[in-house]
């Protein structure tokens, strides 16, 4: 789900202050009363309704990478996880995990099956 706009944001707060109750605002905009229970909490904590970050690590295998990635599967589509990680190790000199080679592969729409020859 997307955050909210800064706009929308600014309106909720703006209809609260003006007397209306949360539940008020909370259908008028289309969003949850929870919504607009914490946009009002972070404003008096924080004083900004601005979204916060999204928690966690960024992507050890960014767009760029992708696209490295996806040219290397078009030209060696027989390579396995573990030879792609390899690979990425050697041409970006960064060490990822097996994980990390799948969930690009399978952002990039490779799947597990290989095309081996056929007797």
């Amino acid at each position: 789900m997307r955050a909210l706009s800064m706009d929308l944001r600014e309106r909720i707060l703006w209809v609260v202050a003006s007397g209306q109750p949360m539940q008020t605002a909370a259908r008028r905009f289309a969003v949850s009363p929870k919504t607009v229970q914490r946009l009002v909490a972070q404003q008096e904590q924080m004083g900004s309704v601005a979204p916060r970050p999204i928690p966690g690590m960024p992507r050890a295998i960014d767009a760029a990478g992708d696209r490295q990635l996806q040219t290397r599967m078009a030209a060696e589509p027989d390579a396995t996880v573990l030879e792609n990680g390899a690979w990425w190790a050697e041409v970006s000199g960064q060490q990822v995990s097996e994980a990390t080679i799948w969930r690009a592969m399978h952002r990039l729409g490779w799947t597990h099956k290989k095309t081996r020859g056929s007797k």
